[in-house]
């Protein structure tokens, strides 16, 4: 009976990792395919043309990319930065609320993360049709927007994490509130704040649904631009431009769930 039971639980352990690897093949296999395309030589997704990088340094030479590159690169950075500020301040005020409005602005703040991005997108258009002409401000605008509900829950467990007695405490002995933020309560949230950064960063770097209806002319993102090179035709220079972008969220990514606090704890508990 043991080893009928051992050799079906081996037997269990191998099924689940062939499902999970099946998975996992049909989630990147696609993307391992447009890497190998974007170093191949030829035009042709189906012969083999020899090694090359021309397609990246086109790429780079590119009018067209680059300027939707540089457009992409400042809405990104200007509203991650503006994003995790809302969303940190946000984040204390609502770990101060009593529970009733805690509970009600977490719900609003969860909508957005819930609601389909073009809901989002499309009605975001109809607000600013209604008072501006769309362009570079209105995408910017709506990329805070749905930044900042990323921010909130990133960094809202570490404030409930983070000891209030400590806070006060440095009140009681004289502190300011800015300088008993910075020395108590900012060390403790730090790590929240800069995850809720790299998410928004990501976020905004693909997204495309609410650019997309918030855009006016002559404005393009990165992702816009694919869309509209897309109908045209798939050039190489496009997957060389998607490898980079690719590579780029997996090292915002691996940033984000790299901490290098349990290395020194480890280091601390070993001496």
């Amino acid at each position: 009976m043991v080893g009928n039971k051992s050799v079906g639980a081996k037997a269990t352990n191998i099924l689940s990792k062939a499902y999970m690897g099946l998975i996992f093949l049909f989630l990147y296999l696609p993307i391992f395919v447009l890497i190998i395309l974007s170093f191949n030589d030829s035009k042709t997704r189906v012969e083999w043309g020899g090694f090359t990088l021309k397609w990246y340094v086109e790429c780079f030479t590119s009018e067209t990319i680059m300027s939707a590159f540089a457009t992409t690169l400042q809405i990104t950075l200007i509203s991650a930065v503006v994003s995790t500020i809302i969303g940190t301040m946000a984040a204390m005020g609502i770990s101060k609320m009593r529970r009733n409005s805690r509970t009600f602005y977490l719900g609003a703040t969860n909508i957005p993360l819930l609601n389909a991005d073009i809901v989002t997108g499309i009605s975001m258009m109809l607000l600013f049709v209604k008072f501006m002409d769309l362009g570079f401000v209105t995408v910017l605008i709506a990329h805070i927007t749905f930044s900042i509900p990323y921010v909130i829950l990133n960094v809202l467990p570490k404030l409930k994490a983070a000891n209030q007695s400590t806070y006060e405490a440095a009140l009681d002995l004289g502190a300011s509130p800015l300088y008993a933020f910075y020395k108590v309560t900012w060390p403790e949230i730090r790590s929240g704040v800069f995850s809720g950064f790299l998410m928004a960063v990501t976020m905004s770097l693909d997204d495309f649904s609410i650019t997309y209806f918030t855009k006016g002319a002559g404005v393009n993102t990165l992702s816009t631009m694919l869309y509209t090179e897309l109908r045209k035709g798939i050039k190489p220079e496009l997957y060389a431009l998607s490898t980079i972008l690719f590579f780029t969220v997996l090292i915002l990514l691996l940033a984000v769930n790299y901490h290098p606090t349990k290395k020194t704890t480890a280091k601390v508990e070993r001496v």
